[in-house]
């Protein structure tokens, strides 16, 4: 009897890693087409094109994580080398001329007419799976490879350029390696590389620069370099406490730049104010909060690696975007999981978690 109370009280608590990345990804639907509506309409003439898109990658999404939740992860360390090689062979095709899609001065996606991929993204889903693979075992002199592959990532991301994805590569890649414990002293050589290496991507970009230098003075170029941190702290005050109500910001009429991608949270604040706003970071911190619960209590070595970085992977997120939208750290074009406009993100974002419900449930220790 105790047993099988436990078993109902096992199925219950892992319906919450179901549910909250549903719920997210239904309310990111929601402000989607909100935000997208007239720039779809203007662009498209069909205001639900953008809705549309987003609701077949919601539904392959959850599809994908049934399927993983599913599947043994011991599995996936089979599948890791090939899977880095494939995100290594796109990132290169995506810099050739008329193979990869070139848009806003950044070349970055395939596009297949009706939909675009982001190889960006599949490679943060190939690091975590790939870099957890190769330290299960804690060999030893394994940190100039760990440094080649990273700096091979990096330099390609930085090429198309993507500066906010090759800095989360960066991190995730670093919090992975100290997770496995392998010689972590090693890892405090990386740190006047890495500012040197961020001084040197600053100094070469003029662009780059100016847009540190507006991260330091919102006031300094208000119709150019500083128009979009602008237009989200004008959304952002425009909430209050209560917010302006469902459907009455004024800032997704094509005055906040990517307000169904990146900015989206900006809109969120505006309709739904201070309140609603520090409701959906809660939900955000309930969900990084149980996945953590499934890192520290990963059956195994293997899954403890894949849940952290997992964890890492959506901490990271959030926290990059969130922090951009208030101006804490520069902007970079980081989406919100599950929220944010993006089926490639979204994919990725669905599959770690159904990678992870496979880890809890191979736990002995629930939740």
């Amino acid at each position: 009897m105790v047993k099988l109370h436990r078993v109902i009280s096992n199925k219950k608590n892992h319906l919450w890693f179901y549910l909250l990345p549903i719920i997210f990804s239904l309310i990111g639907l929601f402000f989607i087409f909100e935000t997208s509506a007239v720039r779809s309409y203007k662009e498209i003439g069909d205001s639900f094109h953008y809705l549309r898109l987003q609701t077949i990658w919601f539904i392959l999404g959850i599809f994908l994580m049934m399927v993983l939740s599913a599947f043994d992860y011991h599995k996936l360390y089979y599948m890791a080398f090939f899977l880095m090689i494939g995100t290594i062979g796109l990132l290169f095709l995506v810099l050739i001329p008329n193979i990869g899609h070139e848009a806003g001065g950044a070349r970055r996606w395939f596009d297949f007419g009706f939909f675009n991929i982001q190889p960006t993204e599949l490679a943060k889903f190939s690091t975590v799976i790939y870099l957890s693979s190769w330290f299960i075992q804690r060999e030893r002199k394994r940190f100039l490879s760990f440094l080649f592959l990273l700096g091979l990532l990096m330099f390609l991301i930085i090429l198309q350029p993507n500066i906010g994805t090759a800095i989360l590569i960066f991190f995730l890649s670093i919090v992975i390696y100290f997770i496995a414990g392998v010689e972590i002293h090693y890892l405090l050589f990386l740190i006047p590389i890495s500012l040197g290496g961020f001084y040197f991507l600053v100094n070469i970009s003029p662009y780059r620069f100016r847009r540190l230098l507006a991260f330091f003075n919102p006031e300094l170029d208000p119709l150019g370099i500083t128009y979009h941190l602008n237009q989200i702290l004008i959304s952002l005050g425009r909430g209050g406490l209560f917010g302006v109500g469902f459907s009455e910001s004024k800032q997704k009429y094509l005055f906040l730049p990517e307000a169904h991608t990146d900015s989206i949270f900006a809109i969120i604040a505006e309709e739904m104010g201070f309140l609603g706003s520090f409701l959906l970071i809660l939900s955000l911190m309930f969900l990084l909060y149980l996945i953590y619960r499934v890192f520290s209590n990963a059956p195994d070595r293997y899954g403890k690696l894949l849940a952290g970085g997992i964890f890492t992977f959506f901490n990271l997120q959030i926290l990059i975007n969130l922090a951009g939208m208030v101006n804490l750290i520069p902007l970079t074009g980081t989406p919100l999981p599950f929220i944010s406009y993006g089926g490639s993100n979204l994919l990725v974002s669905f599959a770690l978690m159904g990678i992870l419900i496979n880890i809890y449930r191979r736990s002995k220790i629930k939740i």
